[in-house]
C-alpha cells in the first residue's frame, strides 16, 4: 500500500520547503504502471491527514510498515504512532527519502537558495527592536533540516539605554556535515531511542555553536552583544557562553530546568525571558 498526505508540509514545519510533502500525482505514472504489469503485487493508495496516523495503523491489518525519514516532526519514538506499532507488534523500517547521497546533496542545495530567498533577514548594522531580534531568531531556526528541533539565534549590540539592538548576525542548528545527511542517514536521535532533551545523540551543530563559528570566520566582536535565542541554551552551550564577551542573552522557551539562567547570571551575564512575542 501507498500513502500520502493531504497537507502540502509536515504538520510543525508548514511552509517550510525542506519539509514540503509528496504528492500522490508525482507518482501516480508509476503506480499505475506496476498495476498494469503482470506483476502478482499491486499498489494501492491512500491519502490521508497526518493527525489520522495513528488511528489508519490501529485499523489497518498491516505485516510491515515502510517509514520515511523527515516525515514527521520530533523523534519517532516519542510519537504516538510508535507505541501503535509496537503495542500491535507492527514490524517497521526507516528508509532515506533519496536514492543515494548525490540526491540528497542536490535536494539540499535546491531547497537552501529557496530558503534563503524567502528568509527576509535585515542588512547589517540595520536597528532592530528586541521584538524584531527574536523573529529573526525565530526565521532563521526554520533554515535547519533537523526535524527532531530547530533553533534559531541572532545577535545584536545595544543602542546607547534605548531598547534597540543593531543587527549583527544570526544562525542556526545546522545538520552536518550536510543538512540532508540526517534524512539520508537516519537521525541519530532515533537510531539511538534518546530521550527529550538528551544531549548524547543529535545530528546538528547547536545554533549558538554555529553562530560563534561565523562571528569569528567574520570577524564580528562580540563584546557587550546580546544573543537572542527561541529556546534557551542546553546546559553544554551555556557554559560555553559563559566563557564568551557576550554580556546578555534573550530567550522565549525554557531549556534543562532552566539551568543556563543560573550558570550564565553566575558569570555576571544578564537574562531575560520574553514569553509575549
Amino acid at each position: 500500500m501507498s500513502v500520502s498526505l493531504k497537507e502540502d508540509y509536515i504538520a510543525g514545519f508548514e511552509g517550510q520547503p525542506q519539509f514540503r510533502t509528496l504528492k500522490q500525482a508525482a507518482i501516480q505514472k508509476v503506480i499505475d504502471q506496476v498495476n498494469a504489469s503482470s506483476s502478482l503485487h499491486k499498489i494501492y493508495s491512500l491519502s490521508y491527514f497526518q493527525r489520522e496516523a495513528k488511528h489508519i495503523l490501529e485499523k489497518l491489518k498491516l505485516e510491515s510498515v515502510v517509514l520515511i525519514n523527515g516525515s514527521w516532526q520530533y523523534a519517532f519514538h516519542n510519537l504516538e504512532a510508535y507505541y501503535t506499532l509496537v503495542n500491535r507488534r507492527i514490524v517497521y523500517d526507516m528508509v532515506s527519502p533519496f536514492v543515494d547521497e548525490t540526491e540528497a546533496r542536490r535536494y539540499e542545495a535546491t531547497v537552501v537558495s529557496e530558503i534563503q530567498a524567502t528568509l527576509s533577514a535585515p542588512p547589517k548594522h540595520a536597528v532592530l527592536s528586541e521584538g524584531e531580534m527574536l523573529d529573526i531568531a525565530h526565521a532563521s531556526a526554520k533554515s535547519s533540516f533537523d526535524y527532531t528541533n530547530q533553533t534559531g539565534v541572532a545577535l545584536g549590540k545595544k543602542v546607547g539605554s534605548t531598547k534597540r539592538y543593531k543587527f549583527l548576525d544570526y544562525s542556526f542548528n545546522r545538520v552536518v556535515p550536510f543538512q540532508t545527511y540526517a534524512m539520508h542517514n537516519g537521525a541519530s536521535r532515533e537510531k539511538h531511542f534518546s530521550p527529550p532533551n538528551d544531549l548524547n545523540h543529535y545530528d546538528t551543530v547547536h545554533a549558538e555553536v554555529e553562530l560563534l563559528i561565523q562571528a569569528q570566520l567574520k570577524g564580528i566582536n562580540m563584546t557587550d552583544t546580546t544573543l537572542f535565542i527561541n529556546v534557551l541554551p542546553c546546559p553544554p552551550c551555556s557554559r560555553m557562553l559563559a566563557e564568551t564577551s557576550i554580556s546578555e542573552l534573550v530567550y522565549v522557551h525554557d531549556h534543562s530546568s532552566s539551568y543556563a539562567v543560573h550558570m550564565l547570571e553566575s558569570t555576571g551575564k544578564k537574562v531575560r525571558r520574553i514569553v509575549n512575542v
